[in-house]
């Protein structure tokens, strides 16, 4: 997908989300407001330690008395290197609402750390998740991870690795829905939020899903909204087209009338239809 013709002012405004859609910073506020206003309604247990490093932290809202509930494990954007995952509470109520125990991962930032160790740290949220799901409300039999751009890519990433080679289940994700990610990373490398991520050339080749997509381990389901640059559009097609070429069970779903931060309020929303294929796939009853 690099193109190596295109101008920075162009490449910029193709995959700095931020840039393509210049008033970004009301909507990210927006997220924080909202996310706090469902904490004071949700409860939850907040900041659980899954790792030894600052940002090894997460929050769990579970449905009241919950026991043996689905569990949807979330991961938030920020380009690795901004936001946080108290950003996203309110994600977690139509989840609840329906029954599920929602888990929203934080992680290190760059440039503190690297994207590997980004990657690596997910991971661990995701087994940590998985053995002690028990004492969340969970069943560990029925998790599913999604994420929200550079979030999207690292659920996709969790979904590539070989987790039967940790001891753990290889199905141990049961379904991955992606929303508007970034999944070949060698564009990344010539805008300018690289000047904090650091990626070179062979870091963005490992982390890129598109040229080492997951096997045909669990449903993917790829989103992407209808308003997003060209360029951000063709980085889920050919994700798609890479994950179908091995065998997934996959879904593309571009999203109208929405763009890169738009698209967060439809899962947000139980009523959405981007929020009921959610639940179709994880098997709940989402309202209608």
């Amino acid at each position: 997908m690099e193109r190596e013709t295109e101008p920075s002012a162009a490449l910029e405004a193709a995959y700095n989300p931020r840039v393509a859609v210049p008033d970004a910073e009301t909507y990210l506020a927006a997220y924080a407001a909202r996310a706090e206003a469902a904490r004071g309604r949700l409860g939850g247990r907040l900041d659980i330690a899954y790792g030894d490093a600052p940002g090894e932290r997460l929050d769990v809202f579970a449905p009241p008395g919950a026991e043996g509930a689905p569990i949807q494990v979330f991961i938030h954007g920020g380009y690795w290197r901004a936001l946080d995952k108290s950003d996203f509470s309110h994600l977690a109520e139509p989840l609840v609402a329906a029954g599920a125990c929602a888990v929203m991962v934080g992680y290190d930032l760059c440039p503190a750390v690297t994207l590997d160790t980004i990657v690596r740290e997910v991971r661990s949220a995701i087994r940590w998740v998985y053995e002690n799901a028990a004492s969340l409300g969970g069943d560990p039999a029925r998790l599913f991870v999604s994420g929200h751009s550079a979030g999207a890519h690292l659920a996709v990433m969790a979904m590539a690795h070989d987790w039967a080679a940790e001891g753990v289940p290889g199905d141990v994700i049961k379904g991955v829905f992606a929303v508007s990610g970034v999944y070949e990373l060698a564009p990344v490398t010539r805008i300018s939020v690289n000047a904090e991520i650091g990626l070179d050339a062979d870091c963005a080749r490992r982390n890129s899903p598109t040229l080492h997509p997951p096997g045909p381990v669990a449903p993917l389901a790829i989103s992407v909204g209808d308003d997003e640059p060209r360029e951000w559009i063709a980085q889920s097609e050919d994700l798609y087209a890479a994950c179908r070429k091995r065998g997934v069970a996959c879904d593309l779903v571009r999203v109208p009338g929405v763009h890169h931060f738009t698209i967060v309020d439809e899962l947000a929303r139980g009523e959405s239809a981007l929020f009921r294929a959610l639940a179709d796939q994880m098997g709940l009853a989402a309202r209608r």
